[in-house]
């Protein structure tokens, strides 16, 4: 009964909620620290499941880098990412209109090569996203000045030597 209980126990650490229904702190701060030391940690909700199970099998060859992880902490990170995946918990509009973009036939990597994003992006000349201060598209935080807290409504896009953007 021990043993069953720990396990229980073990699986909802690894699922990102902790035993008393709230969010596990400590798995997004693991995230944060391993994938946000080369670029935004992107909320899982950008891509589907098989997506995010791809990529973490591939770590030694992360877009040219190898990003490699010890064996506990791909675990937990994996388990944060799919059980908070686009296809599974896409918590606002823009999350839920990039999942449902996503053909099921599909597993893209790269959030930016995805129909929704690829849409919303169409617009926005190329030396806006060239310029040093933004580099590429998929530094979001460069002009959704609200990106790391899930936010990428219009209001809060300020483009570094452009200003406010509105389509």
């Amino acid at each position: 009964m021990k043993k069953i209980l720990i396990s229980a126990a073990v699986g909802i650490l690894l699922s990102g909620v902790s035993l008393f229904g709230a969010e596990n702190k400590s798995v997004e701060k693991v995230y944060q620290k391993e994938c946000g030391s080369c670029h935004m940690a992107y909320q899982p909700q950008f891509l589907p499941q098989r997506s995010w199970n791809k990529m973490m099998k591939n770590l030694d060859n992360h877009f040219e880098v190898d990003a490699s992880l010890d064996a506990n902490d791909n675990k937990m990170i994996l388990a944060y990412l799919t059980s908070n995946a686009g296809d599974v918990k896409a918590s606002n509009k823009h999350f839920s209109k990039m999942s449902n973009s996503i053909a099921s036939s599909e597993t893209p990597l790269r959030i930016s090569q995805t129909p929704y994003f690829l849409k919303e992006h169409r617009g926005i000349p190329k030396r806006l996203i060239e310029q040093k201060e933004v580099k590429s598209l998929a530094n979001c935080s460069a002009c959704h000045t609200s990106a790391t807290q899930g936010n990428y409504s219009e209001r809060a896009i300020k483009i570094p030597n452009y200003g406010r953007w509105e389509d």
